[in-house]
């Protein structure tokens, strides 16, 4: 590497041509930077005591073997600056062009101060390679958009039809700028702006590990920038145009114009499926996470088919967030789920990869597993239980996921979570609707489309409704409504003001205020004319009372059951995976490694076969850190290594116990048992062999 102060203009001199690499953002500088720029010129060139007023680094690298008579050099840093004076230095020509034209040229006279240059001088010196040919005419080619603009310009041509606003914005500021300025003053000042002229080479230096401390307070580039150069910085040219049109163009264009930040949340969500952390990865380090993923993926994955993983997640997820997905069914689960939870996108992800790669998951099977979801979060929602970290929820979930039996693996999950993040029973979720102020719940207009629109053919649009209290929540009720409730009315309001059995949906809420309950039925677009199926068993009452309120409540409460089922899930499979899981943790241990003093080992070596001889089904002999536990499904037995002795706990009540030595004991009259990992049932002490044949 090769670093050094230099004038600005002094880099741009000679041969060359600098390349924007094509993975690089936009130009991006706008009128605020340009101005800030435009005032260290104008001042720098006007102070005749400044020598130099320096603007930052340029960071560079050769794009090949740069044995060519116009070599050119990859841009690693600086490319706002390099394109902002590039900009300013067409302005510049432009305008003593049109000087020319409306100043007649006089000859030289011998003593003259020298002023600014020619036209031809600055298209020579600054902006195009006399004998380039092609794309080598420009000594600054930047990517796609942008450089078709600043062809344009340089060469006199009508803009492309897709111009880059910045590019040709900047141009005309500049141009204002330079309308009434003092041109050798401007020129004088920008022949003083120096660099850092950083010269990388070739196979020696690292252009990332550069880049990556030049950038390292992380405020110009999100996340997405620096993975994007980083997978592609150190290639070639020509392969990095190939990977960045095949693979990150496409990813761009699907993210749209919410790219810059949503990326930066796809690859959280889908490193928290690769890497499965236990807890959610920090905004500021998905890059240097992702960075480490990479290149361990890179070792044995070819870099194609690690890039094809990207794009193809990077597609399941704009399919869910953005609604991108084709299938009318699918899309409208995925947004439903997306009203009641944000952190969605990795089990979603995992869902897809079984749907689309593996064919694992039927669609039909896929909008069951997302109305799963709903139900488990709705439900949760109305009991009022603890919805914090659900990233991490949704996260573990998408853990369990199966390749083989996706759907089942997600209800078996869902079934065996802790019992905070349980799935609300029936119960538990209509005492709920029935009892609890559902106006006051976040999700109570999600909770009444549904209720409006789920099941029919023939759905309402609702966005711009609002939610109605049919008893109003005025507390100083007009006579009629207090007639109607009779003498406990304040007390009838109290209670039931916010219930289920109260509130609907209407397009007309001021219109019926607080009227009467006959005026909000008989008035014109009352609740006679609606067409809501809300409001059907309202429109068919005389009167509006507790007993109403409750009756209709109880009806939305049933039809909210069927909405948003219970968990049905297989038991077996259930057991299946906590059996799995029981093997899984006893593989970290081992029976050499228990404690067993002579006598006790030798009791063993006698029980083991017994115990491992019992009943017809399959039973599993799962060490622990300091036991062995035996499954079936459910363990039966435990056996404590005591001193010169073993202690059984056995997975059955001691009442049931036929007992015909006398020495079982109630576990459960304990208040410890030193080391035990299973509920604690009968317990039988092994101390000799006579004491075998009694277990």
């Amino acid at each position: 590497m090769e670093a050094s102060d230099r004038p600005f203009t002094e880099l741009l001199d000679g041969a060359k041509q600098f390349i924007i690499p094509i993975f690089q953002r936009d130009y991006s500088w706008g009128t605020m930077q340009c101005l800030q720029l435009w005032k260290d010129i104008e001042r720098v060139g006007g102070d005749p005591e400044a020598k130099a007023h320096f603007i930052g680094s340029i960071v560079y690298i050769a794009a090949e073997e740069n044995s060519a008579s116009i070599p050119r050099w990859l841009v690693i840093d600086g490319q706002q600056r390099l394109t902002t004076l590039t900009l300013l230095l067409l302005a510049f020509r432009r305008r003593l062009l049109g000087l020319e034209e409306t100043v007649p040229q006089s000859d030289d006279e011998e003593g003259e101060e020298e002023g600014p240059p020619s036209p031809e001088e600055v298209d020579d010196y600054y902006l195009r390679n006399r004998h380039g040919k092609g794309a080598r005419r420009y000594k600054l080619h930047l990517r796609r958009k942008d450089h078709d603009t600043l062809a344009a310009l340089l060469d006199g041509n009508g803009l492309p039809d897709v111009a880059a606003e910045r590019v040709y914005e900047n141009v005309e500021f500049f141009l204002e700028q330079l309308e009434n300025a003092d041109l050798e003053r401007i020129y004088d000042g920008i022949k003083k702006l120096v660099v850092v002229d950083v010269c990388l080479t070739r196979g020696q230096d690292d252009p990332q590990m550069i880049f990556e401390s030049l950038n390292s307070t992380g405020l110009d580039l999100t996340q997405a920038d620096l993975i994007r150069n980083f997978v592609l910085m150190d290639l070639d040219e020509p392969i990095q145009k190939e990977l960045y049109e095949g693979f990150w163009e496409p990813m761009e264009q699907d993210f749209g114009k919410t790219y810059a930040w949503s990326f930066d949340r796809f690859v959280r969500d889908y490193l928290m499926l690769q890497l499965k952390p236990t807890k959610q990865l920090k905004s500021d380090e998905i890059y240097y996470h992702f960075r480490s993923f990479f290149r361990e993926q890179s070792k044995s994955v070819d870099l194609i088919d690690v890039l094809g993983e990207l794009k193809r997640f990077a597609r399941y997820y704009v399919n869910y967030n953005r609604e991108l997905e084709p299938d009318d069914e699918l899309r409208n689960v995925f947004q439903r789920l997306r009203k009641l939870v944000e952190v969605g996108p990795p089990l979603m992800m995992r869902l897809y990869d079984c749907y689309d790669r593996l064919g694992t998951l039927s669609q039909s099977e896929f909008v069951e597993a997302v109305e799963v979801l709903e139900s488990h979060i709705f439900r949760r929602s109305v009991c009022d239980m603890q919805t914090r970290s659900l990233g991490q929820i949704f996260a573990n979930l998408a853990y369990r996921i199966e390749d083989e039996r996706p759907l089942v693996s997600l209800k078996v999950a869902l079934r065996r979570q802790a019992h905070a993040r349980r799935f609300p029973s029936d119960t538990e979720f209509l005492a709920a609707l029935k009892n609890r102020d559902v106006y006051d719940m976040r999700q109570c207009f999600f909770l009444l489309d549904r209720l409006e629109n789920a099941g029919s053919n023939e759905k309402i649009d609702t966005s711009n409704f609002s939610i109605e209290h049919v008893m109003p929540q005025n507390k100083n009720l007009r006579s009629e409504w207090k007639a109607m409730l009779g003498e406990d009315w304040e007390q009838i309001q109290q209670t039931w003001l916010h219930r289920l059995g109260n509130v609907t949906l209407t397009g007309y809420n001021t219109k019926y205020s607080d009227r009467p309950f006959e005026d909000k039925k008989t008035i014109d677009d009352g609740f006679s004319d609606s067409p809501l199926r809300l409001n059907k068993y309202i429109r068919n009452q005389g009167v509006w009372t507790e007993t109403q309120i409750q009756e209709r409540g109880e009806k939305l409460a049933a039809r909210a059951l069927a909405i948003w089922p219970a968990l049905e899930v297989d038991e077996k499979a259930v057991k299946d995976a906590e059996l799995k899981d029981q093997i899984a943790k006893a593989e970290k241990h081992s029976i050499e490694k228990l404690k067993f003093d002579d006598t006790a080992k030798a009791l063993f070596d006698q029980i083991r076969p017994r115990i491992m001889a019992l009943g017809e089904d399959e039973i599993h002999e799962l060490p622990t850190a300091k036991t062995l536990t035996y499954r079936v499904y459910d363990c039966f037995l435990e056996v404590f290594p005591r001193n010169k002795r073993l202690l059984l706990s056995l997975n059955i009540d001691f009442e049931d116990c036929d007992d015909p030595t006398g020495h079982v004991e109630d576990g459960t009259k304990w208040s410890f048992i030193p080391n035990a990992t299973e509920p604690v049932g009968a317990l039988y002490s092994i101390r000799g062999e006579g004491d075998i044949d009694g277990a």
